[in-house]
């Protein structure tokens, strides 16, 4: 008796950042059928904004000859009426950035499913990965879900998790992510063309939500306790990066702190100093309690360097970071 597989699924893909084309690459490597790539229009980019960037979702959609779709909204009827034309078995979103309607998430076979970088219901929205570790978990990870028209609410299919080392950064844990995220999808996928998915409803305790990074929140006050600035750094780094105010012989100009370490034995009394103030000779930095030693910087308009190295080409440093 001769076995072959069943007819692919036509599978429609949503999505705009790196992670989000990590995971399209592994699903067009595992040799599914991907009929469309929706993604955000070009942003005006590259020397004065005169030209307009594309996603990493529209650049691997084009290397594959997938037709790409740009829409502002998915609100229109016209915008509707293209979706549903491409006959979709099912629906891949991945940091769309767009919200979907109701006709929308109807309009595939099989739905909308999306993939999710935290371990639902804690962290729906935008920025699950930086509030983790913001936040100070110890573990986090991704989870595949059948979109509804609430935010991040659906039932849950699959679930892959990873802990949360003491010092990664955000954009260590954003690649560790998404490679999990990418075999997700592709099993997701398998198990849709073979025995289907099962899904569980998300607990309704436990609801947080991982709100859009304000601009405010990435100046660092180092009279909080160190665990909290340690946390803030590598959750903001590599972007928007945490930062703070030092004066170098020209008035205060803004530093970026990419990554830290803590050193949680110093604190305010014993070492004698106010919060800002650098002590000892490998960049440690006094908070409201203990201390945080910083591992790599960046000035403004420079690249990133170790602390070794920004303190080498500093020749006096300031006695204090505000």
């Amino acid at each position: 008796m001769s076995l072959h597989r069943p007819k692919p699924l036509r599978i429609v893909f949503m999505g705009t950042p790196v992670f989000s084309a990590r995971v399209l690459e592994a699903i067009l490597a595992r040799g599914h059928q991907v009929v469309a790539c929706y993604t955000r229009a070009p942003k005006p980019g590259g020397r004065r904004g005169l030209a307009l960037t594309r996603s990493p979702v529209h650049e691997l959609a084009e290397s594959h000859e997938i037709p790409v779709f740009t829409p502002r909204s998915l609100r229109g009827e016209d915008e509707i009426a293209t979706l549903s034309s491409h006959a979709a078995d099912v629906a891949i979103v991945v940091a769309y950035g767009l919200i979907l309607p109701k006709p929308v998430l109807d309009a595939p076979r099989f739905g909308c499913l999306n993939l999710h970088a935290s371990l639902l219901p804690r962290w729906r929205g935008a920025a699950p990965i930086q509030r983790a570790i913001m936040a100070g978990d110890r573990e986090t990870g991704v989870m595949v879900m059948q979109m509804e028209e609430g935010l991040d609410t659906g039932p849950v299919a699959l679930i892959a998790r990873t802990p949360i080392g003491d010092d990664v950064t955000a954009g260590q844990l954003h690649d560790v992510l998404a490679g999990l995220g990418a075999d997700l999808a592709v099993q997701a996928l398998d198990a849709l063309e073979g025995v289907g998915l099962t899904f569980m409803p998300q607990p309704n305790e436990g609801v947080i939500y991982a709100h859009k990074i304000e601009k405010a929140e990435a100046r660092i006050d180092w009279s909080t306790p160190a665990l909290e600035v340690h946390n803030r750094i590598r959750g903001l780094s590599p972007f928007p990066g945490a930062w703070f105010e030092a004066d170098f012989g020209r008035g205060p100009e803004r530093v970026k702190a990419l990554r830290s370490t803590l050193q949680s034995s110093l604190t305010e009394a014993s070492s004698g100093q106010p919060p800002g103030a650098m002590i000892g000779d490998d960049l440690t930095v006094v908070c409201g309690q203990g201390a945080v030693r910083l591992l790599e910087v960046q000035r403004a308009g420079k690249t990133p360097v170790l602390a070794q190295d920004f303190l080498r080409g500093l020749g006096a440093a300031p006695d204090r970071f505000l």
